[in-house]
């Protein structure tokens, strides 16, 4: 058995008020070094047999498919 790791993050260009949050919160908690925070998701997807480009890619389309909305997120699929 094999992992992927798939990264979803919102694209840069969109707002992200839960980002901005726990930014203020950084603040709060006096770590004012932070200047920036982006939330995104994390899945970890087990798959039967080796990881080899054709199964990246079907990995890749279930992201976009399923797990991330590619109007407002970007999706990273790599290695565990």
């Amino acid at each position: 058995m094999a992992r992927l790791i798939v990264e979803v993050m919102l694209k840069p260009e969109i707002h992200d008020p839960q980002g901005e949050a726990i930014l203020g919160a950084c603040h709060r908690l006096g770590f004012d070094q932070v200047r920036g925070v982006r939330q995104g998701k994390r899945f970890e997807v087990e798959i039967d047999g080796p990881v080899d480009d054709a199964t990246v890619a079907a990995v890749q389309s279930l992201a976009h498919e399923l797990l991330a909305n590619p109007v407002i997120e970007d999706a990273a699929v790599h290695p565990a």
